[in-house]
């Protein structure tokens, strides 16, 4: 598999995962996810799902530190709005993707601990796009993509990729122009951006 060439500067999350420690999938459990994992998830790689990664990454920062990894699968998260709308879901399995969790549908764990269900909720009335609660803290966040500008041509261009009227050319031109964009949300750090509320 070729990924664009910017994927390998965007910095890893790394997490420390108790259920591949003790069952020895992964050695220590110590577990770094980068984006193009993320990508293989979702299928894609575009705003949202940049977004959604940034968000998981500023929120394993908050709550990690040099001695101490945040523990993968004990941490909660809370959506805005309900799954079906827009791209909520698409943040929420993102989120819960990276931070090993679920909703009533997860793993129930080993011998009570290592649970990773009842851990991913909706909330409509929730006053930020996504709320990480972990180890008695939490953080709120906001993401709003629109500060990072799109190419004019974007819009235009995946009309006609849709509709399959693009050119070869027409078509490589898109992909560079949406990658483009992502990698400037990824890579550049944008005020306002992410706006991050804490407790």
């Amino acid at each position: 598999m070729k990924y664009p060439d910017f994927f390998k500067e965007i910095p890893v999350i790394k997490l420390y995962d108790p259920l591949s420690d003790i069952l020895g999938a992964i050695e220590d459990g110590i577990i770094e996810i980068n984006y193009s994992d993320v990508v293989k998830f979702a299928g894609h790689s575009c705003p949202t799902v940049a977004g959604a990664y940034l968000m998981c990454f500023k929120a394993n920062d908050y709550f990690s530190n040099e001695s101490k990894l945040l523990e993968r699968g004990n941490i909660k998260i809370i959506a805005k709005g309900s799954k079906e709308n827009g791209t909520n879901g698409v943040v929420a399995n993102v989120a819960a993707y990276i931070f090993g969790v679920n909703d009533e549908s997860g793993f129930g764990g080993i011998g009570g601990r290592m649970s990773r269900k009842n851990k991913l909720f909706y909330d409509d009335n929730l006053d930020c796009d996504i709320e990480f609660e972990y180890n008695g803290d939490s953080i709120k966040m906001i993401y709003n993509p629109s500060v990072v500008k799109q190419n004019k041509d974007m819009l235009p261009l995946l009309q006609k990729c849709i509709g399959g009227t693009a050119t070869e050319d027409e078509q490589s031109k898109f992909k560079k122009i949406w990658q483009n964009r992502v990698k400037d949300i990824l890579l550049n750090k944008h005020k306002g951006l992410i706006i991050t509320k804490k407790q």
